[in-house]
């Protein structure tokens, strides 16, 4: 029933948050476009996790530390542990404006309430910080009582960032759930793979995209692990396939990430001739979520 109430509210600030999602997106899109390098670092392709996720938990155990220290009467370790927390925040809205660029739709809107929630607190914790510093000795009511409101707004955030991930599954592994049995060879639904072309194809209820190579046939799930964009659709770079989505880039040869936003590989199948004509795949390997 709450969570009900809160999805609710979130959907009714779509009026603002829609366009101003929208214009976040165009000028993100612009700055990380031309520096791809950095947007792969801060995805967290080089973790194969996403490092915003990693990053969120310091801001709000160090200000959690805040409030008891507050309690405590412990003013020098209070103002360390907002001023560690200011800094963790801002390590993990950078993190968070780089995943934000590849944010599309429903998803989008919601995560422009999350950034707009814990971009008050924070504004809230540095204004805390400022009036503590500024008056070490003197009285601390206004500025504890601005890092509670803080504190409210950054759990609210923290709510709404874990809607987004786990009620919209917005930069989750898209092949996590695919069965993990043995693996075994499923007839494609087509007898002919052109030269050098994204093809796709279906292997029992999985959709494939395939390259033939001369003689070698090489293979991917054709759902991105990013965001689920067909790769079919996308194009060849380098010997990669790159998603038409958001240019999320697999290595044909092996399924690995070489291009971000994915913090994941991709399920990789092996293709052979089928007895009487056409050809067969089945997945390479056991690892759980790339079977047929």
């Amino acid at each position: 029933m709450i969570a009900r109430l809160v999805t609710r509210l979130i959907d009714a600030q779509a009026v603002w948050a829609r366009p101003l999602g929208d214009f976040n997106h165009r000028w993100l899109t612009a700055l990380f476009g031309r520096l791809r390098p950095l947007k792969d670092l801060l995805n967290g392709k080089w973790l194969g996790h996403p490092l915003h996720a990693v990053l969120t938990d310091v801001p709000v155990g160090v200000f959690t530390l805040a409030i008891v220290f507050d309690v405590l009467d412990l003013r020098l370790a209070a103002d360390l542990a907002i001023a560690l927390g200011i800094l963790a925040s801002l390590a993990a809205a950078v993190t968070g404006l780089a995943d934000y660029t590849d944010t599309d739709g429903h998803p989008r809107m919601v995560a422009t309430v999350h950034a707009t929630l814990n971009s008050l607190a924070l504004v809230a914790y540095i204004v805390s910080l400022a009036l503590r510093t500024g008056n070490p000795d003197g009285d601390r009511l206004l500025a504890i009582v601005l890092s509670l409101v803080g504190y409210g707004l950054l759990s609210a955030g923290a709510w709404v960032g874990g809607e987004i991930v786990f009620a919209l599954g917005n930069m989750v592994n898209r092949h996590a759930w695919r069965f993990s049995g043995s693996p075994g060879w499923v007839k494609l639904d087509l007898s002919e793979i052109p030269e050098g072309v994204l093809t796709r194809a279906k292997a029992g209820a999985q959709s494939l995209v395939l390259v033939r190579e001369g003689s070698t046939i090489l293979a991917l799930h054709d759902t991105c692990a990013h965001a689920g964009g067909p790769l079919s659709q996308g194009r060849i770079v380098d010997g990669c396939v790159e998603c038409p989505w958001h240019q999320s880039r697999f290595r044909l040869s092996d399924g690995r990430r070489v291009q971000g936003p994915t913090t994941f590989d991709q399920p990789r199948y092996e293709v052979r001739a089928a007895e009487g004509g056409g050809y067969e795949a089945r997945r390479v390997g056991g690892t759980k979520g790339q079977n047929v």
